[in-house]
C-alpha cells in the first residue's frame, strides 16, 4: 500500500524531473522571455514615445503580451512525453493522472511563470507606470501567470495527438485567458488613479483557485481519453 511519504517522494521526483526539461529542452524559458521582450518593444513603435500614452496603455498591452507569451510556452507541455510513450509508464505509476498534469503545469509555472511575471513590473515601469506599482503588479502577475499555465494545459491536454495541436490549442484557450487579462488589467489601472485595486484582486485570485480546482481534473480525463 503507497504511503504518504511516497506519494511526495514521486511527486517530487516527477517536479523536478518537468522543471529540469522546462528550462532546458526547446529553449527552456528563453523562447517565451524572448517573445515576451519582443512584443513590449514594439509597442512604443506602433503607438509612439509619448510619456502618458504609453502609461496609460501599459496596463492592458503588457497582460495581453503576458498571456500570449504564457501560450507560447504551454505548447509542447504534455506532447514530448506523449511521444516518447512517456505518460504509459506514469500510468501504471502510483501517481494519478490529474496529480501528473498538475505537477507538469506547476513545474512549467515554475520554470518560465514566474520569470515572466518578475518582467512584468518591470516592463510595466518601463514604459511610464509608477515604481510604487511594483509590488501588486508582480503579486498580480504571479496569480495571472499561474491561471494561465493551469487552462493552458487543459488545452494542451485536449490538443493531444492532434494535428495542428497548437492552433486548436490557442482556440481553446484564449477565450479563458480573457478573464485575467481583464482583472489585471484593471487591477493596475485601479492602482495608477489610486482607487482600491483588492476588487480586481479578489476576482484575479479567484479565478486562479477556479482554474487550479478546475484544471487536474480535465486535463486527467482529457490524458486518459488520449491515451487509450
Amino acid at each position: 500500500m503507497l504511503t504518504a511519504p511516497s506519494l511526495l517522494s514521486a511527486s517530487v521526483a516527477l517536479l523536478k524531473r518537468d522543471l529540469g526539461m522546462t528550462l532546458t529542452r526547446g529553449g527552456g524559458p528563453l523562447l517565451a522571455v524572448g517573445f515576451y521582450i519582443t512584443l513590449m518593444a514594439m509597442i512604443p513603435l506602433s503607438v509612439g514615445p509619448d510619456t502618458a500614452t504609453l502609461s496609460r496603455i501599459a496596463p492592458g498591452v503588457t497582460w495581453l503580451c503576458l498571456a500570449l507569451s504564457s501560450l507560447l510556452s504551454l505548447e509542447r507541455l504534455f506532447e514530448r512525453d506523449y511521444d516518447d510513450a512517456v505518460f504509459d509508464l506514469l500510468r501504471l505509476g502510483p501517481l494519478p493522472l490529474e496529480l501528473v498534469a498538475l505537477l507538469k503545469c506547476l513545474a512549467q509555472w515554475v520554470g518560465t511563470g514566474l520569470i515572466l511575471s518578475i518582467l512584468t513590473p518591470l516592463v510595466m515601469i518601463i514604459l511610464g507606470a509608477a515604481p510604487a506599482l511594483a509590488l501588486i503588479g508582480l503579486v498580480a502577475a504571479l496569480l495571472g501567470s499561474l491561471s494561465f499555465a493551469l487552462i493552458g494545459g487543459i488545452g494542451a491536454s485536449l490538443a493531444l495527438g492532434a494535428r495542428k495541436g497548437g492552433v486548436l490549442m490557442a482556440l481553446l484557450v484564449l477565450p479563458f485567458y480573457v478573464p485575467p487579462v481583464i482583472f489585471g488589467a484593471g487591477l493596475m489601472q485601479a492602482a495608477q488613479i489610486s482607487a482600491s485595486p483588492l476588487q480586481a484582486l479578489a476576482f484575479l485570485s479567484a479565478y486562479a483557485l477556479f482554474a487550479l480546482a478546475l484544471a487536474p481534473i480535465a486535463m486527467g480525463a482529457a490524458l486518459r481519453s488520449a491515451l487509450n
